[in-house]
């Protein structure tokens, strides 16, 4: 019995002094942490000042031509070669000749109606001399002037009844009347440019059998270009033919003045927008090319234009107020994909100028200090 309580009292001996060295050892250790430092972070900040915001619209759209022809064939023959090879891309002078088909059968023809009305004239001649001495010299002259290989003169005015039923009796008014119309069917055996420019479709090459309705090609001036582009309903009581209107192109590398020329008074069902025409031009631009353009649709007064990543929840910004953020409600009134427009927002605010990560309201800030930077 006493060596069981002696190895009892052992037994606990050992146990405490093995607690005590152990709490020792672990009390050395230093596991205090540094305390927390608190850290507050950088804001960049605007003051804001309302001013007068251009609302500008973004619309693009591609380029064409504003005068522009396509080339058809009234009559029929073989294309004959001219002075310029009929090729995509050729340049033509106003009046130089486009396309010429071979018309020597149908100038014979023409040929024969103009000498049978030389002819007819020619007949009347003894009986205006005696019948009517008053008229015969105006056409004497006429007939004097009369020429086979140009284009048929018009008629001598006619004064008098008597006069009228005479010619007309001998059939001259229809022989001339039918041998205009012969001549402006001619006409059309070779088409001209009817102003400068090039030529950019070609359908056709000489020595090809045209045919009557056939389409040849299309004609363009380089000088005048419109751009169709379509803006929203909301905006088109501002679009006014005559304003300017920014226009660049897709790299953003060339920027055009263009004007608007037209607006189409219809509102497109389907998109509910409407189309307006901007007229630009340019030694840079070319048919098809893609343009983007800033139609300015009005100007909103007291208004401010932030970056709209600043915007939470389409009605809030962020300010700075004693170095605690804080919410503001705002009004927005116009969207672009990089900005917004603003309203009631005071004169004097101090705003976040740029978007901060984890922010909320009454987050401890510290305005960024340009001067010491």
């Amino acid at each position: 019995m006493r060596k069981l309580i002696i190895s009892a009292v052992a037994g606990g001996i050992i146990i405490f002094a093995s607690l005590y060295f152990a709490g020792m050892i672990a009390g050395s250790k230093d596991n205090r942490r540094p305390p927390s430092q608190k850290v507050v972070k950088t804001v960049f900040v605007d003051t804001v000042k309302n001013t007068t915001v251009p609302i500008m619209v973004p619309a693009n759209g591609n380029l064409r031509a504003k005068k522009r022809v396509e080339l058809y064939s009234e009559v029929q023959g073989v294309f004959r070669p001219g002075s310029k090879l009929f090729r995509t891309g050729q340049e033509y002078a106003a009046g130089q000749t486009l396309i010429r088909i071979d018309a020597s059968e149908y100038y014979a023809t023409v040929q024969s109606a103009k000498s049978n009305l030389y002819n007819l004239l020619t007949s009347i001649m003894p009986d205006l001399r005696l019948d009517y001495p008053e008229i015969y010299p105006k056409w004497q002259q006429y007939l004097n002037g009369f020429d086979l290989e140009k284009t048929t003169p018009e008629l001598p005015k006619m004064d008098s009844e008597k006069e009228k039923f005479f010619i007309t009796g001998r059939e001259i008014i229809t022989t001339y009347y039918n041998v205009k119309n012969l001549e402006q069917r001619l006409s059309k055996y070779t088409i001209t440019a009817p102003f400068t420019g090039v030529l950019t479709e070609a359908l056709v090459t000489e020595g090809t059998l045209i045919r009557s309705g056939q389409k040849l090609g299309e004609f363009i001036n380089t000088g005048l270009y419109e751009l169709e582009v379509s803006v929203s309903k909301t905006y088109g009581d501002f679009l006014r033919v005559g304003k300017k209107v920014e226009l660049f192109n897709l790299e953003k590398t060339q920027t055009f003045v263009g004007e608007v020329a037209r607006v189409n008074g219809r509102v497109d069902q389907n998109s509910q927008t409407i189309t307006a025409y901007i007229e630009v031009s340019g030694d840079n631009l070319k048919e098809g090319q893609y343009l983007e353009a800033n139609l300015e649709a009005k100007e909103e007064t007291d208004a401010i234009e932030i970056n709209r990543s600043l915007l939470l929840e389409n009605d809030q910004i962020f300010v700075v107020k004693d170095s605690i953020l804080d919410l503001m409600a705002v009004q927005p009134i116009f969207f672009t994909d990089k900005t917004v427009v603003l309203k009631n927002v005071p004169d004097g605010e101090v705003i976040v100028a740029k978007p901060m990560t984890g922010a909320y309201a009454g987050m401890l800030v510290k305005i960024f200090d340009e001067s010491k930077s």
